[in-house]
């Protein structure tokens, strides 16, 4: 029997959650079955080199730049579409999911399913209405929709950007072997930090709006004043960070925040952390936070979109309302002042709870019955289908 050819549409392929999500599932993905390519609206990236020289899976990259250059780049994308002749094509994050959707009405693929990763897909000037708008009107030419997080799922049905029939929550995906760390680099990391007997606290992600860190550097400023002996760490690049940086000066949280920048050793960083800290204004379902989860970390988070699926109140970690930064403190104090063999369990109970929903050998199996049945009843009544994907 020939194979499945399926075709992967992302918008970027630069280190983020999604990005490593389509990398672990596509490290998964029964390769005797499906025939697997990718492609890339921007550049290829650090997680496109990774798929091609780790998993030797074709990537295509449309370079396009700009808006001017998005109609070109439909025009490439639909040949690129094409030229593969892929039974099932499926897209990730708003801009691939709806140029992907514009294709179609130029080349017909047999199967077309769009992932949506955010519970709020706002822009730089951060308006989602024309996104959500674009939803509703293309929402014909998509066969399944996917919400990373419950939350989002319902959010999207309530706005009528896509029917509930048509809809379902496939989150993203862990690989829980990467966070077995030996001791010996946990230990050398943290004395290459200049680590010592401090409570640490660590944020991974992106120095954007969307994180809010002077809400955070505004709580640890708090913390401080009662635990001088803790550290935050914040790894990661983008636009604020200069304003960031000098935010935590004005804090007099020079010596105590560390901006690590971009690392290829989170596992490490996990490991060598005491808790894990997230201060989001919105979220889909982040993955850093079944990384933290997978690390046995107690997590302090903020309760916006599908974090509490991943963080359970008062069971392995601590949910905030966003933007409250005495909330954000006391939640982290707490999880600093509790018994030791208290945060030890919230980190046994996170692991167990990701292990159970989120592991990545589970939801790439599932994508894979996915779709099988799509193209198997393409035909059928798609009602009865995505009802029974959504309650598997």
């Amino acid at each position: 029997m020939d194979k499945i050819k399926v075709l992967y549409v992302i918008t970027a392929l630069n280190v983020g959650g999604a990005e490593m999500m389509l990398y672990r599932m596509l490290s998964r993905l029964n390769r005797e079955l499906f025939d697997v390519s990718v492609i890339t609206l921007i550049n290829k990236g650090p997680v496109g080199k990774m798929i091609e020289d780790d998993l030797r899976i074709p990537v295509q990259a449309l370079n396009i730049k700009s808006s001017p250059g998005v109609l070109t780049g439909i025009i490439r994308l639909k040949n690129m579409i094409k030229g593969r002749a892929p039974r099932v094509v499926h897209t990730h994050m708003v801009h691939a999911n709806l140029l992907t959707r514009i294709v179609r009405l130029f080349y017909r693929v047999p199967v077309l399913i769009c992932t949506i990763h955010n519970i709020e897909e706002k822009g730089r000037r951060k308006s989602a209405r024309w996104r959500i708008l674009a939803y509703r009107l293309t929402d014909p030419l998509c066969d399944f929709t996917s919400q990373v997080s419950r939350a989002g799922m319902e959010k999207y049905i309530a706005i009528k950007a896509v029917p509930r029939r048509k809809i379902a929550c496939i989150p993203n995906g862990i690989d829980l072997n990467l966070f077995a760390v030996e001791v010996d680099k946990v230990q050398q990391l943290r004395k290459e930090l200049g680590l010592d007997n401090q409570f640490v606290y660590l944020a991974v992600g992106s120095l954007t709006r969307q994180k809010d860190y002077p809400n955070m550097l505004k709580a640890f400023a708090a913390v401080q004043n009662e635990a001088p002996n803790s550290v935050l760490l914040i790894v990661g690049t983008g636009p604020l960070e200069n304003e960031l940086r000098k935010a935590a000066d004005d804090l007099h949280l020079k010596d105590s925040v560390l901006f690590l920048g971009l690392r290829s050793d989170i596992a490490v960083l996990m490991k060598a952390a005491d808790a894990y800290v997230m201060s989001s204004a919105w979220e889909g379902l982040p993955v850093v936070l079944l990384e933290a989860a997978a690390s046995k970390l107690p997590i302090i988070a903020t309760d916006v979109g599908g974090n509490r699926e991943i963080v359970l109140d008062k069971n392995n970690g601590f949910l905030v309302p966003p933007e409250d930064a005495q909330a954000l403190a006391r939640a982290m104090l707490e999880v600093l002042t509790v018994p030791e063999e208290k945060q030890i369990q919230m980190g046994i109970n996170g692991y167990n709870h990701v292990k159970e929903n989120y592991a990545v050998e589970k939801i790439t199996g599932k994508w894979e019955s996915i779709y099988l049945e799509l193209l198997s009843k393409k035909r059928d009544n798609k009602g009865e289908l995505m009802s029974r994907v959504r309650l598997e």
